[in-house]
């Protein structure tokens, strides 16, 4: 059985741009598993999971996810992490969509993972959404950039 950290790392692996795999990614996750999108406020479950990956890989082709730091504790994993691209299609956000506006982004992260019998139970994305929107370029005037 490969261990929590080979897990988390495939995990990365198929979430890449150029070998993203979604149903893999969402085979990583134990039955009554989730993937929580903390500054979004949304739970995702079953095959569900796949959505953010899915929405943020349409909005940046390019996706990348710069792994810093891993560290593992028996069952849970902390990565710290830079969320990286160009934002070429549209981004789903809580409040409406946001159109591409072409710029990049280079955005502080940091995933929890807890683990059980080497499938993902939970995990938390921390991703900084002020800077995203900062570094997208509408952060001073969200409202307006938004398509409902």
């Amino acid at each position: 059985m490969p261990t929590n950290e080979e897990i988390i790392r495939t995990l990365y692996a198929v979430a890449e741009a150029g070998s993203r795999d979604t149903a893999k990614f969402v085979s990583l996750f134990a039955d009554d598993g989730y993937f929580f999108d903390v500054p979004a406020g949304i739970k995702y479950y079953g095959s569900d999971i796949g959505i953010p990956l899915d929405a943020y890989a349409a909005a940046f082709p390019d996706m990348h996810r710069e792994l810093f730091e891993l560290t593992v504790a028996g069952d849970v994993v902390v990565v710290e992490l830079a969320l990286q691209g160009t934002h070429l299609g549209d981004l789903p956000l809580p409040g409406g969509t946001l159109r591409p506006t072409g710029k990049r982004m280079d955005v502080p992260c940091c995933d929890v993972f807890h683990l059980k019998d080497g499938k993902v139970t939970s995990f938390h994305c921390y991703n900084a959404a002020s800077v995203l929107l900062q570094q997208l370029g509408v952060l001073g005037n969200l409202e307006a950039a938004l398509r409902s």
